[in-house]
């Protein structure tokens, strides 16, 4: 059943001229931990030398470091609570992540209090489905210096059909070149039960009821999680450990992943761009794909 309609008819001006309303994020070192460990964090070595600064005051840090794809968290509140967007209404149980563009400003605190100012960054009619694109913007409290960027790309299933059926509505207000065109642990069986305690509870990944309604055998892993491992074993291999290292990042979800799946990350280097691949192993099928882009490299690579 389509979700697109409303007691007003769409009018294209009135959406674009439409103010989302700002969220408020906060976060200490343990939602930094819990989020590290969640996407593979020490998940092998419990005293990685790389990993353990994203769970622990090694060697008398004064803070916890900040896995970059934690910035992501700050997205989630607008979209699985459903947008109020005139003329246009949309299921978010039926909602799916298709793509993530991040941008990291400066070195993340281990915990801060945010304002995140949100704008519609694109739509498209598909005619059964929709695609919606959000952009979040993350300020420090009090503070005028952008923090980072998330640009969320979900898919609407039965959200489609809102506009003029001969010319369907399409919009995009960000440069096309901001889109898409080592091998990390097997993701615990329990994987997506942890992962959601960073504040994603779409029962999808948790409730094997609502996953079968959703046209899964099972619970599915978020994808988001999928992008946290994928960036951690970026960071690992490619910048030696520091996080700060990363400037942005952009990934494209292909296909589900379960958890207890092994996911395999490929990555070229290309100037100060990585390009990425993860794949399930026991699928061979690939399931993200993206690049990020670093800020310099070590003598010692």
């Amino acid at each position: 059943m389509s979700m697109a309609t409303s007691d007003s008819e769409f009018n294209p001006d009135l959406l674009l001229a439409h103010k989302l309303p700002e969220t408020r994020s906060t976060y200490n070192e343990r939602d930094v931990a819990i989020y590290a460990l969640g996407v593979g964090a020490c998940g092998q070595d419990a005293v990685d030398s790389v990993e353990l600064k994203f769970v622990y005051h090694e060697n008398g840090q004064e803070h916890v470091q900040v896995l970059p794809t934690f910035v992501s968290l700050f997205s989630l509140g607008s979209l699985t609570d459903g947008l109020d967007l005139p003329g246009f209404k949309y299921d978010p149980s039926l909602l799916l992540h298709g793509q993530q563009y991040i941008e990291v400003y400066r070195p993340l605190p281990s915990k801060a209090s945010l304002i995140n100012k949100v704008s519609l960054a694109g739509l498209q009619d598909k005619g059964k489905a929709a695609i919606l694109e959000i952009e979040t913007r993350s300020y420090e409290q009090g503070s005028d210096e952008l923090l980072c960027m998330n640009r969320t790309t979900v898919f609407l299933r039965g959200a489609g059909g809102f506009s003029n059926s001969s010319q369907p509505f399409s919009y995009k207000n960000y440069p096309s070149n901001q889109g898409l065109a080592v091998k990390i642990p097997q993701t615990q069986p329990s994987a997506a039960l942890l992962y959601r305690l960073s504040g994603d509870y779409n029962p999808l990944h948790s409730d094997p009821n609502v996953a079968k309604r959703a046209g899964f055998p099972r619970p599915i892993l978020h994808g988001l999680c999928t992008l946290g491992f994928a960036i951690k074993a970026i960071i690992k291999c490619i910048c030696n450990g520091d996080p700060s290292a990363v400037k942005t990042i952009s990934g494209r979800f292909l296909a589900t992943v379960f958890p207890g799946e092994t996911l395999i990350t490929e990555m070229w280097l290309q100037g100060l761009r990585v390009i990425y691949q993860t794949k399930v192993k026991e699928r061979n099928k690939a399931v993200l794909s993206g690049y990020v882009d670093i800020r310099g490299l070590s003598s010692s690579l």
